[in-house]
């Protein structure tokens, strides 16, 4: 069964807006008839606490008529999963979000409530968990998870906040499509690299770009190319 509604964005916050503002009239159709939404808060950004995090993300949803949980709150967190309407999982360390869905159980749960038809939405590294593997993100590996396998609801790996070059920098240190490619070395799933203010809209079979910014794709042995926004997804 394949009933995907989700909504895979790059980032939670673009230049010049607030915390998920960017994306907010979107949200207001995705999530229309949600009363409630579990929110996943373990990426913890910039060392936030679960419950700050949780009321950051509170206070958004509060504008569009959702009440707001974190997932940290409840004594039995994959019952919760499973019982959930909606879950949104928020940007931080990758690292760290992935030890803590393990530690509690919930990676297969989420997988098996987002196939079955809950609304899911995730930013950043929310984001980088639907994937494949969480083997391309940018973030440091400040713990140890017992696995680098993530959700698998699409088909390919993520790279949110893809960055291109930039012409005349003098910086030296290998670029976003660099490492990319060194994953390919040793990988063979494909890997899209999401730009600021873009994310991807899963309903069903269908994975289809948005925002206003093309994707940089990834595939090993052939050149990287660009995806133009509005188009579908396929491997």
């Amino acid at each position: 069964m394949n009933n995907r509604k989700m909504i895979i964005a790059s980032t939670s916050t673009v230049h010049g807006s607030g915390y998920l503002e960017y994306l907010l009239d979107e949200l207001k159709v995705f999530f229309k008839g949600t009363s409630e939404l579990i929110f996943i808060p373990y990426a913890r950004p910039s060392g936030i606490t679960h419950d700050d995090y949780t009321a950051r993300a509170a206070s958004v949803f509060e504008k569009i008529g959702i009440a707001v949980k974190g997932l940290h709150e409840f004594d039995d967190p994959v019952d919760a999963i499973r019982k959930a309407e909606a879950v949104f999982t928020g940007g931080g360390n990758t690292f760290l979000l992935v030890s803590q869905l393990y530690r509690f159980m919930v990676m297969e749960p989420l997988r098996e409530s987002i196939f079955a038809g809950m609304k899911y939405l995730g930013s950043s590294a929310g984001s980088n968990i639907t994937g494949l593997t969480m083997q391309t993100t940018n973030d440091m590996p400040i713990i140890y998870p017992s696995s680098f396998k993530t959700i698998g609801a699409i088909p390919f790996n993520l790279n949110p906040h893809y960055l291109d070059p930039i012409e005349g920098n003098t910086h030296m240190g290998e670029t976003r499509e660099t490492r990319i490619n060194e994953f390919h070395t040793l990988n063979s799933q494909p890997v899209v690299g999401l730009r600021e203010g873009s994310w991807l809209q899963v309903e069903g079979e269908t994975i289809t770009l948005k925002g206003d910014l093309s994707a940089r794709i990834f595939e090993k042995g052939k050149p990287a190319y660009e995806l133009p926004a509005g188009s579908v997804v396929i491997f």
